[in-house]
């Protein structure tokens, strides 16, 4: 169905950032992991949630009601941890400013 394919592209874009924003050159830092933390549990939910929709069960309404839930939520997760890595990437831009 359609919504399985948005899943499955949106998934695949952020196991994308999640391998871009690790392969990142740079030192990595204890605060670096405020910012991956979020995006792995993200990811890691998204992938659950891919898991249960491709399931048969999935057919049943409150089986596929929490599954996209726990899409939403890895999403949101993801979404929050490369808005904390902006925010960290800003503040260190700023610092080095001065």
């Amino acid at each position: 169905t359609g919504s399985m394919t948005v899943v499955g592209v949106l998934t695949a874009f952020s196991l994308g950032i999640l391998t871009q924003w690790t392969d990142d050159p740079t030192p990595w830092h204890w605060t670096d992991l405020v910012v991956v933390a979020p995006m792995v549990a993200g990811t890691a939910a998204q992938l659950i949630a891919m898991k249960r929709l491709l399931h048969p069960s999935s057919l049943d309404a409150a089986i596929y009601t929490r599954a996209i839930r726990l899409f939403l939520w890895g999403l949101s997760l993801l979404a929050a941890g490369v808005l904390l890595g902006v925010m960290q990437d800003g503040a260190s831009a700023i610092q080095q400013a001065r």
